[in-house]
């Protein structure tokens, strides 16, 4: 029987090697897994690249897992928010090392290591730093640049709702990078709110089929107010 459902935050992240790549999910608040954070901050990995929209804000989430000093590099679009204090300073201290990654280039990345493309053209960022060192063509009278995906070791996402086979649907917002860093990572982890017996999600809902989720752990909503 599958079963994909474990019974701990522990247990969820167990095994997540020193040196892996993590992406996690997530925009802005909404859609961030800070449980599955919380709970990787205590396992102890280390030496992590985090692949990821921002840099987080304040003293949770991902700013804790910088704060811990777990993050050897950042893969992100928005490293410095209003309250992004914990990655400046490690960022002028360098002690941390930084691929800024324009918003539509990353989850394009992403979706293509989950799609199997070897590599992608895109006019973004050309004749600019971030195209520095990187394969150029002229197509159509366009000047490209040459990405390449971004596979990862572990997702870790947030859903709203999953089955013991890790079928996931999701909350809104919350349907941001989730989907597509689902099916880049060897194996992702997703954190719900709800899990629900099978046949009991709407298969023309379901966005994360699962196939491409490894487990799944059920989270207690923390506030009425929480974000998606």
């Amino acid at each position: 029987m599958i079963n994909k459902v474990v019974e701990s935050l522990h247990k969820a992240v167990a095994g997540i090697r020193d040196g892996a790549t993590v992406m996690v999910g997530g925009f802005g608040g909404p859609g961030i897994p800070n449980e599955l954070i919380d709970a990787l901050i205590e396992q102890g990995a280390r030496d992590l690249t985090i692949v990821t929209n921002n840099a987080g804000s304040g003293e949770t989430g991902l700013a804790a897992l910088l704060k811990a000093r777990r993050v050897r590099k950042l893969m992100c679009s928005f490293p410095r928010q209003a309250n992004s204090h914990i990655f400046d300073g490690l960022y002028r201290a360098g002690e941390i090392e930084l691929e800024l990654i324009p918003q539509g280039n990353l989850a394009e990345r992403i979706r293509a290591a989950g799609a199997g493309i070897g590599a992608f053209y895109t006019r973004t960022g050309y004749n600019t730093e971030l195209a520095r060192g990187k394969e150029t063509r002229l197509i159509d009278g366009d000047h490209y640049v040459l990405e390449y995906p971004i596979h990862a070791d572990v997702a870790l996402v947030k859903a709203e709702k999953g089955d013991r086979w890790g079928n996931l649907v999701y909350r809104k917002a919350a349907r941001n990078f989730g989907p597509v860093m689902a099916t880049a990572a060897r194996c992702t982890i997703a954190q719900v709110y709800q899990i629900v017996e099978l046949g009991a999600l709407d298969p023309e809902a379901v966005v994360t089929p699962g196939i491409f989720v490894t487990r799944v752990v059920r989270i207690t909503r923390q506030a009425e107010g929480e974000a998606a």
